[in-house]
C-alpha cells in the first residue's frame, strides 16, 4: 500500500477453489457484486450452508423480453439439503425477489427475517402457491442454525424493519450489513444501532461485508424527514391531479405522501398491484398510518375533483408494464393531461435511465408537469454515504473487509474507504459474483472462482434463455431479419426454385435483393458441382456468407440471416 487511499486490486482468481478444509468458513457471493440487485451470499462451514438474501435484478434494454434476472443457484443446487436457513435482511425485491425460485427447488428452507420482511415474502410466495417455513426475529435476537450462530442488529434503510446479521462460526465472525444508512432522525425512530456495532467490535469482527451502493458519494445521506416539507410545498402548488411514483415497498415515502395529502385536503388512491398489496400489509402491521377516510379505491377516483386526489403509483423506474409507463403512453385508465403534476420520488437505478426519461418525455408530451430528483429534493437514498461508512469502519475496526452490494465503482470506492480507515490493503478483498473467499483464524483469502452467470426469467421459462438468445433478439430489433429459401436438384446440381428472399425490419424493398440472387444461385450450384457430398447445412452456411457480406457492404447492416436449402 503506497498511501492511505490505495487498495488491493488483485485480479479475481478464475481457478476452481480447493476443497474446503474443516473448521474454515467459505463465503461465495452469487449476486449483488458488480450490479445493483440480485443480492445473495452463501456461507459454508463443516458441510452446512447459510444463505443471506436471495434477490432479483431487473433487466436492461440489451436484455429484451426478460422479465427478471435471478442469481445462479447452480453452486448450491446439488446441496440444498445442507442449507440450514435463508436470512432475509429486509423486504426489497433485490433481496427477496428470487426466493420463490429457490423454494421451488426446496420448499422447506427456513426463511429468517423481521416481521415485515416475512410478511412481504409470504404474500409473494402465496402467489406462487408456496407455503414457507418462517422464523421471525427482531434486533438483539441470537439464533443458532447448524454451525452458525446469528445475531441481528437494527439498521435504518428506506424500508422499515431492516436488519444486519452477525454470523459467529468456529472459523471467525462475519458482520453483513444488508442495505443500510445512518439516518439520525428516521421517520419511524429506528436508527442504525451503532452501540450494538460497538459491542460486536469488542468481540471482534473478522470479516466485514458492508453495503457499497453509496460508497462513492461524499458526506452523509440526507435525512428522510427533509422530503416531507418539499412534498407539502409541491402539493400546495398543484392545480389538478397529483401522481407520485415510487417503489412499491418504500413505506416511508408513501407515509409522507399520505401526510402531505391530508394537509391539503386530498384523498389518496394506490395504483399498481404490488403497491396495493404492500401498503395493505404495512397498514395491517402498523408500519403505515393512514388517517380514516383518506384512502379511496381506484374505481372511485373519477368521482372526485381533480384537485382533491393523489395517485400513489408504481413505475418509478420506467418498467414497461407498470402503471406510470402505461399512463405515459395513454394505455391506462388514468389519462394524464395538462395541469396534472407527476412526481418521481425515487432514484434512478443504473441501467434504467433511458426507460425513465422515455416515461418523463411521454408524460410531458401529454401536458403534465413532471418533477424529478434533479429538480427538487423529493428523494433521499436508503444507503450509507462515504462518511457513514467511515464511522462504521472506525467503530468496528474489522480485520478484513469484503465490500458488497454495488457496481464495480461502488465496490472500489468502499474498498478505498476501508484502506483509508486503516484496514491493511491486503485485507481488503475486491470480489465479483462467484468469487470464493475462505476465512480462518482472522485471515480472509480469495481462493478461487465458481461459475456464476445470469439466470433469465422469460414468462414461464426460467434459465432456458441464454445470452446468445438475447443477442439474437437485439439483432432482430436493431438490424432486422432476412430469410432465403432455395430448392436444389441434387441429381442435376441446379436450383429448381429460388433463391426467394424475404426481409423484415431492413427498411428496404425486397426487390433490392435482385442483384444478389444470381450470386447466391451460382454459389450453391458451384458448391454442389465441386463437392456433391455437401450437406444442406453446409450449403446454408455458404448462402449465409454470400448474402451476409453483400448486405454488410451494400446496405451497411448486419441482420439476422436464416438461409434454408431444400433438396428435391
Amino acid at each position: 500500500m503506497t498511501d492511505s487511499s490505495s487498495v488491493v486490486t488483485d485480479t479475481v482468481l478464475h481457478n476452481l477453489p480447493p476443497k474446503l478444509k474443516p473448521g474454515t468458513l467459505r463465503i461465495v457471493p452469487l449476486g449483488g457484486l458488480g450490479e445493483i440487485g440480485r443480492n445473495m451470499a452463501v456461507f459454508e462451514i463443516d458441510g452446512k450452508l447459510l444463505i443471506v438474501d436471495c434477490g432479483l435484478l431487473f433487466p436492461e434494454e440489451h436484455q429484451p423480453g426478460v422479465d427478471v434476472i435471478l442469481p445462479d443457484f447452480s453452486y448450491i443446487k446439488d446441496r440444498l439439503d445442507d442449507v440450514v436457513g435463508l436470512v432475509l435482511t429486509h423486504g426489497h425485491e433485490d433481496h427477496i425477489g428470487a426466493v420463490p425460485y429457490l423454494l421451488r427447488l426446496r420448499g422447506d428452507i427456513p426463511l429468517i427475517g423481521s416481521r415485515l420482511t416475512l410478511a412481504l415474502i409470504s404474500a409473494k410466495l402465496e402467489e406462487h402457491r408456496i407455503k414457507p417455513v418462517l422464523r421471525q426475529v427482531v434486533e438483539g435476537d441470537v439464533e443458532t442454525f447448524g454451525p452458525f450462530e446469528t445475531e441481528f442488529i437494527a439498521v435504518n434503510h428506506s424500508i422499515p424493519d431492516a436488519l444486519a446479521v452477525f454470523i459467529r462460526t468456529d472459523a471467525g465472525n462475519v458482520l453483513h450489513t444488508g442495505d443500510f444508512k445512518m439516518d439520525q432522525l428516521p421517520l419511524d425512530g429506528r436508527i442504525t444501532d451503532l452501540r450494538h456495532f460497538a459491542r460486536l467490535a469488542d468481540e471482534g469482527v473478522d470479516l466485514f461485508m458492508p453495503d457499497s451502493t453509496n460508497a462513492d458519494v461524499p458526506g452523509f445521506t440526507t435525512a428522510e424527514k427533509e422530503i416531507g416539507p418539499v412534498l407539502e410545498a409541491l402539493f400546495g402548488r398543484a392545480r389538478k391531479r397529483i401522481i407520485v411514483a415510487s417503489f412499491s415497498s418504500h413505506m416511508h415515502r408513501v407515509q409522507q405522501v399520505i401526510d402531505a395529502a391530508q394537509v391539503h385536503g386530498r384523498k389518496v388512491a394506490f395504483i399498481g398491484r404490488s403497491m396495493v398489496r404492500n401498503m395493505t400489509i404495512a397498514e395491517k402491521l402498523g408500519y403505515l398510518h393512514i388517517p380514516a377516510g383518506i384512502l379511496v379505491d381506484m374505481k372511485n377516483v373519477d368521482k372526485l375533483p381533480d384537485n382533491k386526489i393523489v395517485l400513489m403509483s408504481t413505475g418509478s423506474q420506467g418498467e414497461p408494464m407498470a402503471a406510470l409507463s402505461r399512463m405515459a403512453t395513454g394505455d391506462h385508465r388514468i389519462q394524464v393531461g395538462p395541469g396534472d403534476t407527476v412526481i418521481l420520488a425515487s432514484s434512478l437505478i443504473p441501467g434504467n435511465e433511458n426507460s425513465v426519461f422515455r416515461v418523463i418525455n411521454g408524460l410531458m408530451r401529454l401536458g403534465a408537469d413532471v418533477i424529478h430528483k434533479g429538480m427538487a429534493k423529493i428523494h433521499v437514498s436508503g444507503h450509507a454515504s462515504a462518511g457513514e461508512l467511515l464511522y462504521c469502519y472506525n467503530i468496528l475496526q474489522p480485520l478484513n473487509v469484503m465490500p458488497v452490494h454495488g457496481e464495480t465503482r461502488h465496490l472500489i470506492a468502499n474498498a478505498r474507504l476501508a484502506a483509508q480507515s486503516g484496514v491493511p490493503a491486503e485485507n481488503v478483498l475486491l470480489t465479483e459474483d462467484g468469487s470464493v473467499v475462505d476465512l480462518k483464524d482472522g485471515v480472509a483469502k480469495l481462493v478461487g472462482q465458481v461459475d456464476c452467470g445470469f439466470v433469465y426469467v422469460d414468462g414461464s421459462k426460467v434459465g432456458t434463455i441464454t445470452d446468445e438468445d438475447l443477442k439474437d433478439r437485439v439483432t432482430l430489433a436493431e438490424e432486422g431479419f432476412i430469410s432465403i429459401i432455395s430448392v436444389i436438384n441434387r441429381q442435376t446440381g441446379k436450383l429448381i426454385s429460388g433463391p426467394e428472399i424475404h426481409a423484415r425490419g431492413v427498411a428496404e424493398d425486397d426487390n433490392v435483393f435482385d442483384e444478389i440472387k444470381p450470386k447466391i444461385a451460382e454459389a450453391i450450384e458451384d458448391a454442389v458441382r465441386n463437392n456433391p457430398t455437401h450437406t444442406t447445412a453446409q450449403l446454408q452456411q455458404i448462402v449465409r456468407r454470400v448474402i451476409g457480406s453483400w448486405v454488410s457492404r451494400k446496405l451497411r447492416r448486419k441482420p439476422m440471416i436464416v438461409p434454408v436449402v431444400l433438396e428435391a
